[in-house]
């Protein structure tokens, strides 16, 4: 929906459906009733996920023309997509597997560049477009040396080119403008500020700006502003918790760097101090096995008594070494319900997303928001409620803390 600050909607990432009529399904099911218990007298976003599979299909003029239809009879509408997991996202082990194939492969290419071509096809004229996307790579695939490392990055960031370059294109054969959101997360080549910034000034630009140039025939200076045009930074305000970077820090540093912020993926993660005591320790470990579950990575960040972190993989291993004694926070990898902030002895990120909604309320930083909470069917049983229920609940207090 369209809010005083921006568009605001939910991921579809959330629905099954690997396949393009299975998920449209799914948005037949949700989608109306959801836009009745928050948007009824506007248009609804939608915020849409198509695994590779369903890409192709959607691509198919018949297909495409049928959506495009349902979207003007429920008075929806697509602003931004999720472009970074490309196969598998339900009933299978995702894991570090969501990060394939990484942007070393034609095929991340050629899938990205399929998903802003129906982009451009179902977005309202006059609307910017955003899809996300994942940071390159898992950092677990590339634990080379650092040559082979940056060969690696370079590989991935001229790839990347390849789709800078065609929503240049697009754009200047009269299409909409459009950017490719780089989403960090714990654990991918890219996972704070730092590396974030890193890659975009040591690598991005120093390989895009002849590439631009040369396919364009431009100015330095107007290659360097069309790849800040296109090439943006996903805010998954999740993500940016777990490496305990505050909102108001990752907003002013973007500002400083003069990139922009497509889009603002609103998410929460577990967190807990670690009390010294045995028992009371034993309670907060008790409580986040209950969420050690087998499909998607939960990432660990601890915090040690003297300021440093130990990075675990995934919550078995941090289980594993629950007992260390120089540890006294945990913040783990799981998108839990926004609208909650205590989980029993856990809590969750929720004062992280405060804040950086009370930023987007003074000063819009982003168009497009999306409430990326995909987690439910995994989810302790006791935080399970309905699908839609739920959804509406996460968009209702949103809009209220807006």
């Amino acid at each position: 929906m369209k809010t005083a600050v921006g568009s605001l909607s939910y991921c579809t990432n959330i629905h099954p459906g690997e396949k393009w009529g299975d998920h449209f399904e799914q948005l037949k099911k949700y989608i109306p009733a959801v836009k009745q218990q928050v948007s009824p007298d506007q248009s609804f976003g939608i915020g849409l996920r198509l695994a590779n599979a369903a890409s192709l299909e959607l691509s198919k003029e018949e297909n495409l023309t049928a959506f495009k239809q349902w979207l003007k009879e429920t008075d929806t509408y697509v602003f931004t997509m999720n472009g970074f997991p490309y196969g598998g996202f339900h009933d299978t082990i995702v894991k570090g597997n969501v990060h394939a194939p990484d942007w070393t492969s034609a095929d991340r290419v050629s899938y990205t560049i399929r998903l802003f071509r129906i982009l451009a096809a179902l977005l309202p004229e006059g609307m910017e477009g955003s899809i996300s996307t994942n940071p390159l790579s898992y950092k677990f695939w590339c634990n080379r040396c650092a040559e082979e490392t940056n060969a690696f990055v370079e590989s991935a960031t001229l790839n990347m080119l390849l789709v800078v370059e065609q929503l240049v294109r697009i754009h200047k054969s009269g299409g909409p403008i459009m950017h490719l959101d780089i989403e960090p997360e714990p654990d991918g080549m890219m996972e704070n500020t730092d590396e974030f910034l890193d890659w975009y000034f040591n690598s991005l630009l120093p390989l895009g700006i002849p590439f631009i140039a040369d396919k364009f025939q431009v100015s330095e200076t107007e290659a360097a502003s069309l790849i800040k045009q296109h090439i943006q930074l996903c805010y998954d305000v999740c993500h940016y918790a777990l490496v305990y970077e505050s909102p108001k820090d990752v907003l002013e540093r973007m500002e400083q760097h003069g990139i922009r912020i497509g889009k603002l993926q609103i998410s929460a993660a577990l967190k807990a101090n670690l009390p010294a005591q045995p028992a009371g320790r034993k309670e907060v470990i008790d409580a986040f096995r209950k969420f050690n579950e087998p499909v998607y990575l939960h990432q660990v960040i601890a915090r040690k008594n003297d300021g440093t972190f130990i990075h675990y993989p995934d919550l078995p291993e941090a289980l594993e070494d629950a007992d260390n004694p120089a540890v006294t926070e945990w913040r783990s990898h799981f998108h839990v319900p926004v609208f909650l902030e205590d989980f029993g002895v856990l809590h969750s990120t929720q004062e992280d997303i405060r804040q950086v909604l009370a930023l987007q309320k003074e000063r819009p930083f982003t168009q497009h928001m999306e409430v990326e909470t995909y987690t439910w069917d995994v989810l302790p049983p006791a935080y399970k409620q309905e699908m839609g229920s739920s959804i509406s609940r996460e968009l209702n207090w949103i809009k209220s803390q807006l």
